[in-house]
């Protein structure tokens, strides 16, 4: 089995052996707060290729409905399940130079819309009501893409085989459209929320994605025996109690 399997299914397994507990808290102080509102934030991403293409980071927004269930207090931290629609702008744009190295004015982008689905274990500490919490959250997360774009200046720079002029000759990438549209990794953040009184929850996060499928196939013939997603987010979601007991 290659590792990265291995760390979606550990990864799926701590989330799910973590939902009895949620389900049935019997060790800690029992909560029963399930809570419903929206997210939106920006998604930096890269994509890590082998062979390698230099790259800036593509710039999208990232937005949907987050739904949460808080279930125990053990000692001091707060345990809660958390899952979320997303819809995600995803992609990369290349830094582009030749096979010497230099610079040149050719540009171009690739454009991918995601629907994410993020299953995540939450746990927090600090004030429930009326205060600060920090809290981690780390978890699989599933994607399938929408739709992809590309953009591309009007005229490239050629070698002399009448290919782009690219570093090892690697512009396979150009015209190969998406290949693998399911999308899975791991997701782990960090954030702080505040909670009012009156069931209200203002959260700030950072996300970090690694994607653990390729865009394109990885077979011995394909040019790529690696292409996956690589991301950084972050994100203010607000939260509204659906009820607190």
């Amino acid at each position: 089995m290659k590792l990265h399997k291995a760390l979606l299914i550990l990864s799926a397994l701590f989330v799910g052996s973590m939902l009895p507990r949620y389900a049935h808290a019997q060790i800690g102080e029992p909560r029963n707060q399930l809570s419903i509102g929206v997210n939106g934030g920006m998604v930096f991403n890269t994509m890590s290729f082998d062979p390698t293409i230099k790259q800036l980071s593509h710039k999208g927004k990232s937005f949907g409905v987050t739904l949460r269930y808080i279930c125990e207090k053990y000692f001091t931290t707060v345990c809660a399940v958390q899952a979320e629609i997303n819809y995600t702008q995803l992609g990369w744009e290349e830094d582009i130079m030749n096979a010497s190295g230099q610079p040149l004015p050719d540009t171009y982008q690739r454009n991918m819309d995601y629907l994410q689905l993020p299953l995540l274990a939450r746990l927090s500490w600090g004030k429930e009501k009326g205060g600060l919490m920090f809290f981690i959250l780390l978890g699989p997360q599933l994607g399938y893409c929408m739709n992809e774009t590309d953009k591309r200046s009007s005229e490239w720079t050629l070698a002399e085989s009448g290919q782009p002029d690219r570093p090892n000759n690697v512009c396979q990438q150009y015209d190969l459209k998406i290949q693998n549209k399911l999308d899975y990794g791991l997701l782990g953040g960090l954030g702080l929320e505040f909670n009012t009184r009156k069931g209200q929850h203002f959260m700030l996060d950072g996300r970090y994605y690694y994607g653990l499928s390729d865009v394109f196939k990885n077979g011995k013939k394909d040019p790529f025996s690696r292409s996956s997603h690589s991301s950084i987010c972050a994100k203010f979601t607000y939260l509204f109690n659906l009820f607190d007991e």
